[in-house]
């Protein structure tokens, strides 16, 4: 198991966590190969060469077993001549069957030593060709020990005894449980998902509802969505009760809202729902429209924290109340169906693009609701937790596990140190080149409206592209210093006479024209700093404050301290309690 606290550490962050607390079953299990631990990457020539068209996946539901009995036929287009179909699926789920467009495939024609199964066509598939390829497998999907910070499912129960099963695989990935290309750009552009279930058992998923078909004790729910992230597929199964609603968006669609939640929990589940309305408002006035607006706002109440699952986010954080007037599990998860579910970063390395933007929503919605001081009481409480040992994007292909371990990657900076980039930003640019950037890294145009553009991809220099186009100006060295250096920019001060002067320095002396603002008496001056320098005369005795707003996110001493001091005081309290 792989540490990956993105979650806990918002939580934490927030003086917040979950209240629920549920009982999850042990097993014993095979360990994953190296392959299928692995999530991204730099991706195989193989893969490159098919478009993935559509993924028809089946799967029957075993509580008891904790086993899956599923098939997965998906079809794709050659974007160039191959003779190999390459995909993604753990080694611990037996095959029992591969056919290619209908016709049984020998045994010999396919490989999956490791988790990647290799299938060899019986003919070259010259550019434009297609090829279906039907996967029948089943057994025991790979269980997480502490879901959503490890993979694989939760099977637990509510508190009367019934099954309550909740997948979430963002870290090893989509191939725990169904073939298909694990990397970020491997998003089919459309999922049928069938689910087989007790009839006592509901079964919520991605997407539009179809149909529900009666199968003796048992019930299939078939789902249909379009475009998704391959993590964002997930299995749900429990006794869930209902809450639906529409929403009248400002575009002028009607938006279907669902929420599929425990009875026992009903209160909480009605007061969280109440919440829906508000933040779709805030997401289509402030960024755009809903993405999946002909599909669904959905949530899954779960047994684990929760996860961005495209239409259907888990949530199980306990329906607690918040000083911020709003639950920020909710909020965050939400936000990904705009920054992560609609726009995708391309590679791992520029998951910042999910995470730093959808970290920011929480306190820009927080200013949205109630002001400027819940606004910067959460980036405050995002700065103490920066690290800065890792750059948040390193310009190299990376695995999921480059980018989230501690000590291996830059994990939890890629939320908040991102964050708090985009409030510097925001100051540096102004609101309205802000937010239309944001709109064109999401839409990939200034003028979204629902029918007019598609989920896509992007990454750190595409985002980085459209800020110097609508700003007119070349920002490369505020990302160059804020994404690619791991240290923050420090500003000097040296006080010569009544004159002070102010000198950015940067980890690897690169160049930083930051402008600051500088309040002597009442009096606030903005420094243009082009040079990477400044001066300003402060007559003896005057109030002097640098960067009085807070607008430029930059190393702080008195914070660094704090964070060791704050080490020193844990280091104490754990040698006294190992004394004893």
């Amino acid at each position: 198991m792989h540490s990956r606290l993105h979650l806990l550490a918002i939580s934490v962050a927030l003086g917040l966590t979950a209240c629920t607390s549920v009982p999850v079953a042990k097993t014993s299990q095979p360990a994953l190969t190296t392959q299928t631990l692995s999530s991204g990457g730099v991706m195989p020539a193989e893969q490159k060469r098919v478009h993935f068209d559509h993924a028809e996946l089946h799967f029957s539901v075993d509580p008891a077993k904790q086993s899956i009995d599923a098939s997965a036929t998906l079809s794709f287009t050659a974007k160039s001549a191959t003779d190999t179909l390459l995909l993604d699926l753990d080694r611990n789920l037996p095959i029992s069957a591969i056919a290619l467009d209908g016709q049984p495939l020998a045994a010999s024609a396919w490989s999956n030593p490791d988790g990647r199964l290799r299938i060899q066509l019986p003919a070259p598939l010259n550019a434009g060709g297609k090829v279906s390829v039907t996967v029948r497998y089943g057994g025991k999907p790979h269980v997480a020990k502490h879901a959503p910070w490890d993979g694989g499912f939760v099977w637990s129960h509510t508190a009367d005894g019934q099954p309550w099963v909740a997948s979430a695989v963002e870290g090893e990935g989509c191939d725990l449980f169904w073939p298909c290309i694990d990397q970020p750009q491997g998003e089919p552009d459309l999922v049928d998902t069938y689910i087989t279930v007790p009839k006592t058992l509901a079964a919520p998923g991605n997407g539009v509802l179809i149909g529900i078909t009666d199968e003796g004790d048992k019930h299939t729910y078939h789902w249909r969505t379009k475009h998704p992230d391959t993590y964002a597929i997930s299995i749900n199964v429990g006794p869930f009760k209902l809450l639906k609603g529409n929403y009248a968006s400002r575009y002028g669609n009607s938006i279907p809202m669902e929420l599929w939640y425990l009875p026992v929990h009903e209160a909480g589940a009605k007061a969280l729902f109440g919440e829906f309305r508000r933040m779709l408002d805030f997401f289509e006035q402030e960024i755009g429209p809903y993405p999946f607006g002909d599909e669904k706002m959905g949530v899954v109440e779960t047994p684990h924290l929760g996860m961005e699952h495209q239409t259907i986010n888990a949530y199980g954080n306990g329906y607690p109340k918040s000083e911020f007037g709003f639950d920020w599990l909710l909020q965050h998860e939400f936000s990904h169906e705009w920054f992560g579910n609609q726009v995708t970063n391309t590679d791992w390395d520029d998951m910042w693009l999910h995470e730093g933007f959808g970290t920011y929503m929480q306190p820009l919605y927080g200013q949205y609701l109630h002001g400027d001081m819940d606004y910067f009481t959460m980036l405050h409480t995002e700065r103490m937790s920066l690290k800065n040992e890792f750059p948040i994007v390193s310009g190299h292909s990376k695995d999921e596990h480059d980018v989230y371990d501690e000590g291996r990657g830059p994990a939890n900076d890629i939320y908040y140190k991102g964050s708090l980039m985009l409030h510097t930003l925001r100051q540096l640019i102004g609101d309205k080149d802000f937010f239309e950037s944001t709109r064109r890294l999401v839409y990939g145009r200034p003028d979204p409206k629902p029918g007019n553009f598609s989920p896509r991809y992007a990454s750190t220099r595409d985002y980085i592209d459209i800020v110097n186009k609508v700003t007119g100006r070349d920002l490369n060295w505020f990302f160059n210093v804020y994404l690619y250096d791991a240290a923050l920019p420090t500003l000097e001060e040296q006080h010569d006479g009544d004159t002070l002067k102010l000198h950015w320095v940067t980890e690897h002396g690169k160049p930083f024209p930051m402008p600051i603002e500088v309040q002597v008496g009442d009096t606030v001056h903005k420094l243009a700093m082009s040079n990477g320098s400044g001066q300003l005369k402060v007559p003896a005795g005057s109030l002097l404050i640098v960067d009085p707003r807070s607008k430029v996110l930059r190393a702080e001493p008195y914070l660094v301290e704090y964070r060791e001091w704050m080490k020193q005081q844990r280091a104490a309290k754990a040698a006294k309690a190992a004394k004893k």
